[in-house]
């Protein structure tokens, strides 16, 4: 079982998440604990990250099998999770 850890960045992207989504999300982050590679996640082309979708919002991780961490980097909504990134 892998250990989640929520960057800074997520963090603060988490507290701008609508009321109506954070339970979804919860679970989901929850899930990625015990398969990091869920059903529907994608392997992202310009670095060594993963997303998975819930519903508009988008959570972008980093897996590390040799430590079984998973960082979470974004909690964003569709439109906004790849700018800057």
């Amino acid at each position: 079982m892998h250990t989640i850890i929520i960057s800074r960045s997520a963090a603060k992207d988490y507290g701008k998440v609508p009321n109506s989504q954070i339970p979804k999300i919860n679970r989901t982050i929850d899930g990625l604990a015990s398969n990091p590679r869920p059903s529907g996640y994608k392997k992202l082309k310009n670095r060594d990250a993963y997303r998975v979708r819930v519903g508009d919002y988008r959570i972008i991780y980093e897996i590390n099998d040799e430590q079984l961490i998973i960082l979470v980097i974004r909690i964003r909504h569709r439109k906004e999770v790849y700018r800057d990134f």
